[in-house]
């Protein structure tokens, strides 16, 4: 939870330039890096409270299936939507690493219960966001 909070801007800097460099992304490119930037940001400050356990089911369901429906209403095709949470997913997993918290055993203990949080986080978010789109 600590990593997450206190590198939230590194790693939605570090999203920023994977979006950009990445060509199936034209939606996400063209629109400004400022909302981008913010929306990515709210995505880690959403998982670091689930990671907590202060996130309760409902209310996650609730964003994402509304988020969902607002990427539709804005024009993101589906796929987009898809690699843009992988690649929010992906950053984290490269700062863990990087971090080095995965060098004895408590820590791959804790590490994979950590993985379990970000799976769990990733895959609700995925699924209720394409309940709000097709909805």
């Amino acid at each position: 939870m600590e990593l997450i909070e206190k590198n939230a801007s590194e790693l939605t800097r570090a999203y920023l330039l994977d979006l950009k460099r990445h060509p199936s992304m034209p939606t996400y490119q063209s629109f400004p890096e400022k909302e981008v930037y913010d929306r990515a940001y709210l995505v880690f400050s959403q998982l670091g409270r689930w990671i907590s356990y202060e996130l309760e089911s409902e209310e996650m369901k609730k964003y994402w299936i509304e988020l969902g429906k607002t990427r539709r209403q804005e024009g993101f095709a589906l796929p987009e939507i898809f690699l843009s949470l992988c690649l929010i997913r992906k950053q984290l997993w490269n700062k863990i690493q990087a971090e080095g918290l995965l060098d004895n055993a408590l820590d791959l203990y804790q590490a994979l219960d950590l993985y379990n949080r970000i799976v769990t986080f990733f895959d609700r978010a995925l699924y209720y966001a394409i309940i709000g789109y097709h909805s």
